[in-house]
């Protein structure tokens, strides 16, 4: 993956975490879904800063981005 996106088959069976923590990406985008914003996800965790919680947020865009190009 990237900067904030990690994904080991020893965490979470390899599901797409906050590169450094056991938080799964797609968590963060329900949460967004749910109308939380990210310094409401930054109190949930406040382990992980704004600017981390951003950039994961960027990273699965510009992933999602990627793959349907390929489709």
């Amino acid at each position: 993956m990237d900067k904030y996106i990690a994904s080991d088959p020893n965490i979470l069976g390899g599901k797409p975490v906050i590169r450094g923590t056991r938080i799964p990406v797609d968590q963060i985008l329900f949460l967004l879904k749910d109308g939380f914003t990210v310094q409401a996800i930054h109190e949930l965790y406040p382990h992980v800063n704004e600017q981390t919680i951003e950039g994961t947020i960027d990273e699965t865009a510009k992933l999602l981005n990627n793959a349907t190009q390929t489709l």
